[in-house]
């Protein structure tokens, strides 16, 4: 039977053809809020694909289905599923699923109603669509990548959150969601087509914004959000780090009110780039003068806009994100509870982890027709 779980999309049926990174995600995102999710497993591992068994958290709470998409049988299987689902999500290059015969044209005909979401880094179409590539590769060319780094320096490798995840799992999900809505009121199904060059690139909408207006430059390190002294991290005298972002003017007082500079004239350029580089220099060195906690004890709390540096094991035990219950121990590994939250319809915490094909007689049996 469908897991027991609840939240605003119980009833949703979504089959996810397993792949790694965001795809996966997605399906986790919508698992947790309650969507019956249905992952079609290979037989046997993947070699190219990182195994972590019971520590696959983008598996949680969903369902596992093994079968062997290289034989008819295994894709009538699917076919069959395809039939009594309201989306489909598949990671593989362009061109994968139709030589499977899992293509949209013919899980559409199983289906007219079916929204069949696409996962890429370059997309369906374009000269780079058959090219192989990871996060760092999609957001370096979207442009996303551009400002992580300091001024001329290559920038940094950042973990795969702005790609894999913002740029793509996030982009995928809610062009499912659309798409779900749109087939409940029409009847007709459709492909979602979400690369995460399109998605990285739409998330530098602000970004954009603020150069159009002259508040943000090419060039590292002169603009509001990458160079000014109040709006950066530091080191600690215990090696800890913080971060200050006082943006706005009354923020930006209050910061150096507390940090003793509300008299001293250096600081009254707060929006001069070319005083930037110096009075960063002079909050690293006082910054280093303390530890991380004596800064905690007084900034924290306040309007000076700051907060900690803190690793995901110290972000687990800190007080606001245990009054918020932020983060949990499942299965045996720190993880965090579903996201966001609903007032009428309250998610569960995080579902198990299924071995690979734990469910398939179960879903065959019981994922009912409509």
């Amino acid at each position: 039977m469908a897991p027991s779980r609840q939240g605003p999309l119980t009833g949703v049926r979504v089959l996810e053809v397993a792949g790694i990174g965001p795809g996966p995600f997605c399906g986790m995102l919508l698992a947790d809020l309650g969507a019956d999710v249905v992952v079609v497993d290979r037989i046997d591992p993947d070699a190219d694909r990182i195994d972590l068994g019971n520590h696959d958290i983008p598996n949680r709470g969903k369902r596992s289905l093994a079968v062997d998409l290289k034989t008819p049988e295994g894709v009538q299987t699917v076919l069959q599923l395809v039939e009594r689902c309201d989306a489909l999500i598949e990671g593989m290059r362009p061109g994968v699923m139709e030589r499977l015969g899992l293509g949209p044209d013919v899980c559409l005909q199983h289906n007219p109603r079916l929204v069949y979401g696409r996962m890429t880094g370059w997309g369906q179409t374009g000269p780079l669509a058959h090219a192989a590539g990871h996060d760092l590769n999609y957001i370096a060319l979207s442009g996303a990548l551009w400002y992580s780094g300091q001024p001329g320096e290559p920038p940094i490798t950042p973990p795969s959150l702005v790609g894999d995840i913002g740029g793509g799992a996030l982009y995928l999900a809610v062009g499912l969601l659309a798409g779900i809505m749109h087939a409940r009121a029409s009847g007709e199904g459709q492909v979602v087509d979400a690369a995460i060059v399109d998605g990285s690139a739409h998330m530098m909408t602000l970004l954009l914004a603020l150069q159009a207006s002259g508040k943000f430059t090419a060039e590292r390190g002169q603009s509001l959000l990458d160079g000014p002294h109040w709006y950066n991290t530091y080191r600690c005298a215990d090696g800890g780090m913080i971060s200050v972002g006082s943006l706005e003017p009354k923020f930006y007082r209050l910061l150096r009110d507390k940090l003793g500079f509300a008299d001293d004239p250096a600081f009254d350029k707060a929006y001069d780039a070319s005083a930037w580089p110096e009075l960063r220099q002079r909050f690293a060195d006082l910054f280093a003068t303390r530890t991380r906690d004596d800064w905690c004890a007084l900034l924290e709390g306040s309007d000076a806009c700051f907060a900690p540096v803190l690793s995901p094991d110290e972000a687990a035990l800190h007080p606001h994100m245990q009054a918020r219950g932020v983060y949990t121990h499942e299965n045996g590994v720190l993880q965090a509870n579903p996201a966001p939250r609903f007032s009428v319809t309250p998610l569960p915490g995080p579902g198990p982890i299924p071995r690979r094909g734990e469910h398939t007689q179960e879903v065959l049996r019981n994922w009912d027709a409509r």
